[in-house]
């Protein structure tokens, strides 16, 4: 499969779903994409159902991670993000795209204990192989996969309301994203941990902060393919974001619309993969970038990004929305790891993208045309007139408003 499709961004809706089934999507899988969550399927999901607040689902072409080549599925309402995306990979495609790797998948649950004895830490510790063969016999079928639960570590913590005991529980979760089996297993020696501290448990619950669960994406951006000077601007946008707490915010806000967009697309909890990404960027006690750039000796620009994700392949909306399987099939992936490693690499490709276009030609140029689009479909344009009326904004220099929009309209009525 090449995902480098010229001309995609041309074709209408059916004519795009045409090329998935190319790509291996069969014409019922489209149908899914086209229909998306029914109404029964959502009200199992969650309480007090209405009705469904359904997502833009784009497709971002020309990535390639770990020599692999990928069509991207993204759920989004944001204009650009999807074309910005598709533009950073194929410049990064020209030097190979992008490498990934992610850790195991481990996750923390914790165990809150208040008026814990002194010797409390010890005795946990000389009991851990109980503790975890206990936690595990909850959970044969993940056990048998490799999975369950590692390790026990505590920490003291000193708190407003005085001294309290927090015990890890470290639980490698598979291709899930682990939460139920966390919980259960936390809930489960909470009483041995009780006893053991002589203290009372209070909460049991997994952490969003997967420090041990982590994917990592790199890529080179050749300088013949953007220019020495935008090598330069970028590396004074991430040093402008490194310096600067208000930037890195929205520098890093932008890695996350690629990064959340692939989350959503795949029934993923994007909440928890940003809870713990925002963290991650204040690790060192000061926002930082979630992607590094450098200059390479060739004087090409260098990217990586980092970032806890705790994403899954199954388990929870992965399996219940309809548009998740398919996407897991557009992508191809069978575990969770390969899923981190393609959310690390559209996250850089984001945040690379974003870069360029501020540092030379500006962020509105490419955006104001699809603000243009949204405004023709507000004013009543219908069909090929949202195009016309959104190229007559990208031939000139008019400001795009609610007004000129309803003219420009006008004119492509008149012919």
């Amino acid at each position: 499969m090449n995902s480098a499709i010229e001309g995609f961004y041309k074709l209408g809706v059916k004519e795009r779903n045409a090329k998935l089934r190319e790509y291996g999507l069969t014409t019922e899988e489209c149908a899914v994409y086209t229909n998306g969550l029914d109404l029964e399927t959502a009200n199992h999901m969650i309480e007090n159902v209405v009705g469904i607040h359904a997502l833009p689902l784009g497709i971002a072409t020309n990535f390639k991670v770990n020599d692999r080549d990928l069509l991207i599925p993204m759920a989004i309402e944001e204009p650009s993000v999807v074309a910005a995306a598709s533009k950073a990979a194929k410049i990064a495609r020209a030097s190979g795209g992008f490498k990934a790797e992610a850790t195991d998948p481990v996750m923390i649950g914790q165990i809150q204990i208040i008026g814990a004895a002194k010797d409390a830490e010890k005795k946990i510790m000389a009991a851990k192989d109980g503790l975890l063969e206990k936690a595990n016999a909850l959970d044969p079928m993940l056990v048998k996969f490799g999975g369950g639960a590692k390790e026990i570590e505590c920490r003291l913590l000193e708190t407003e309301r005085g001294e309290m005991l927090i015990v890890h529980l470290l639980v490698n979760c598979g291709d899930a994203m682990g939460a139920n089996a966390v919980n259960t297993m936390s809930e489960a020696i909470a009483p041995d941990l009780e006893a053991l501290s002589g203290g009372r448990v209070r909460l049991r619950i997994i952490s969003n902060l997967a420090v041990h669960r982590r994917a990592k994406a790199s890529a080179i951006f050749p300088k013949t393919e953007i220019g020495e000077d935008a090598v330069e601007g970028i590396l004074d946008a991430y040093a402008f974001a490194k310096a600067d707490p208000y930037r890195c915010a929205t520098n890093n806000k932008g890695v996350m619309n690629g990064a959340d967009a692939v989350t959503i697309a795949t029934g993923n909890d994007w909440r928890a993969v940003e809870a713990g990404a925002h963290y991650w960027a204040t690790r060192n006690n000061a926002v930082e970038p979630l992607c590094k750039y450098w200059k390479t000796e060739s004087g090409d620009l260098a990217g990586e990004i980092e970032l806890p994700l705790a994403v899954a392949t199954v388990g929870g909306a992965t399996k219940t929305h309809p548009n998740a399987a398919v996407s897991r099939k557009l992508l191809g992936v069978k575990t969770a790891r390969e899923l981190a490693e393609i959310i690390a690499s559209v996250g850089l490709a984001q945040n690379f993208a974003a870069l360029l276009a501020l540092s030379t030609e500006g962020i509105q140029r490419g955006h104001m045309r699809l603000h243009a689009k949204n405004l023709a479909v507000m004013a009543g344009a219908k069909g090929d007139e949202i195009d016309r009326v959104a190229e007559h904004f990208a031939k000139g220099g008019e400001r795009v408003t609610m007004e000129s929009v309803k003219a420009a309209l006008e004119k492509v009525r008149r012919g």
